[in-house]
């Protein structure tokens, strides 16, 4: 008998310590994902009730006011006329810089805050329109783009990433629903900055699904989709590109398979941008609109290569922007490029994911015009290994969360900000508190702690000090410095993952030729 209670005792305690969430589970991937969905939008409203980018800031405001102008031009103006710079459409005041598929997503919502509120999308008379229910309308058309899109992306990923996996794992389902659903920077750009990455990146969750699921021809089209979101998911393109081809170039006609994945791209990329076909002058001046190189090869302060070395290099005053684009693209290709060649030589779904992260982190790193937002880029395949990556994903939300430290201050977005960060961390601990203990003594415990001691010095530094008059960004460069250091850790590590992964399907091929 005293056995029996000690073995019920011990079972119970390894149920409560190992997850504390399997009530959620055992009801089934619909039941937990629905609650914890139900949660991050709750927390998606929280965080909307806070400043946006360019609140009360004439004459330009900021991504809110683009956002908004974007619909008003959509709603006023023939789709010809969208890019094209005239009288009705002065493109120096927030003109569209992204492809097709944003306008169209612009008129849709335009349609919806016509309906409810004319005067905040009138041509002309609407600029600056900051009335109390032209805002609550705007973070609406976010939070309904997050529930169409992004949430049953995630719901499509959850299923295909879990199908054939060991039961014994199926536990932690719902921590992972929790850490790609309340990832901390995606809810602070969308719905406390204010944009609509949720859409572009919940095609890409889409994309990445459909691959997991062999289902190449429904990847391509969201992807391309994806792309003619937002110009920035091309972070992820050599990776899908070299996962598929990978795929091809092992079946039995691989030209014909290629040939197939290729129509499905030309097709819906022909269906996208089909208002501006009809002329090589239209196609091109949105294409000019697609990528302003004047701006310089970055803005603001970006934890990137280019951004961190200024201050040693003056990259900008050395160099022209025409050098700089051809460096940058070398950069980026060859640091691109080992990752590729693994998946051509062995693609595996594994490997496919490790690629996303390395391919992002390579634009992000080197590409030309990074902005703060792009972290979410390699965040996004980050939050896809968390089951697998735990300490990576904790590691790179905390730097990239940093690392927007400065942007999210000047939108006075600080509550949310400390907020969000501890959300992550507490759901981050909750499921996974005693393997992260032995996890922290594994590691180099004492170099973390400095780092996690330079991190809370420097916010404190930054908002309650005033730097040099000679150098005035001087914090913002501390802040990138450290930051930047840690994404190029994180990339070396995750590239030497991923080309591990061949070395073990290497040495699985040779136990099975032995059995």
């Amino acid at each position: 008998m005293e056995r029996r209670k000690g073995r019920k005792g011990l079972k119970d305690k390894e149920v409560g310590d190992d997850d504390r969430w399997l009530w959620l589970v055992h009801k089934g991937i619909a039941a937990s994902f629905l609650c914890i969905a139900v949660f991050a939008l709750l927390v998606r409203v929280a965080v909307s009730l806070h400043p946006y980018s360019g609140a009360g800031n004439p004459p330009k405001y900021g991504d809110f006011e683009a956002q908004r102008h974007w619909m008003e031009i959509t709603l006023n103006l023939p789709v010809k006329e969208w890019y094209r710079n005239s009288t009705s459409n002065n493109i120096s005041y927030w003109g569209l810089d992204y492809p097709p598929l944003t306008a169209y997503q612009s008129y849709f919502h335009g349609l919806f805050l016509r309906f409810f509120h004319p005067e905040s999308v009138s041509l002309f008379t609407s600029r600056g329109h900051e009335s109390y229910l032209g805002k609550l309308l705007m973070r609406w058309t976010v939070l309904s783009s997050d529930a169409l899109v992004f949430f049953p992306a995630v719901f499509y990923f959850v299923l295909a990433y879990h199908s054939g996996r060991p039961s014994g794992q199926k536990t932690h389902i719902a921590w992972h629903i929790a850490m790609i659903l309340l990832n901390p920077c995606l809810m602070l750009i969308d719905h406390g900055h204010f944009q609509y990455n949720c859409i572009s990146l919940g095609l890409t969750v889409g994309a990445v699904a459909a691959v997991l699921s062999n289902k190449e021809l429904v990847a391509c089209s969201l992807f391309s989709l994806a792309l003619n979101h937002k110009q920035m998911t091309a972070y992820f393109a050599p990776a899908f590109f070299s996962h598929l081809l990978g795929k091809c170039l092992r079946r039995r006609n691989p030209v014909l398979e290629v040939s197939k994945l290729g129509l499905v791209v030309l097709g819906t990329f022909a269906l996208v941008w089909w208002p501006y076909l009809h002329s090589m002058e239209a196609f091109s001046r949105v294409l000019s609109r697609l990528a302003p190189f004047e701006r310089g090869i970055y803005e603001d302060y970006v934890a990137n290569f280019w951004c961190t070395t200024s201050v040693l290099v003056k990259w900008k005053r050395i160099f022209t922007i025409q050098s700089l684009k051809l460096l940058s693209l070398g950069l980026t290709v060859s640091t691109c490029l080992p990752s590729m060649v693994q998946q051509i030589w062995a693609p595996s779904n594994h490997g496919f994911l490790y690629g996303l992260l390395n391919s992002a982190f390579s634009f992000y790193m080197f590409s030309f015009q990074v902005h703060e937002k792009s972290i979410l880029l390699p965040l996004l395949p980050a939050s896809l290994l968390a089951l697998e990556e735990p300490v990576l994903l904790k590691w790179i939300t905390l730097c990239a969360l940093f690392s927007m430290f400065p942007l999210l201050c000047r939108d006075k977005l600080i509550l949310p900000y400390i907020a969000l960060s501890a959300l992550f961390i507490f759901i981050y601990h909750v499921p996974r508190a005693r393997q992260d203990r032995k996890e922290t003594r594994s590691f180099k415990s004492f170099v973390t702690t400095f780092l996690v001691l330079c991190s809370v010095v420097l916010h404190i530094v930054y908002l309650t000090m005033h730097p040099p008059h000679r150098y005035p960004f001087l914090f913002e460069a501390m802040i990138m410095l450290l930051c930047f250091s840690q994404f190029m850790l994180l990339a070396f590590y995750t590239n030497a993952k991923q080309w591990m992964l061949l070395k073990r399907s290497v040495l699985l091929d040779k136990e099975k030729k032995l059995h």
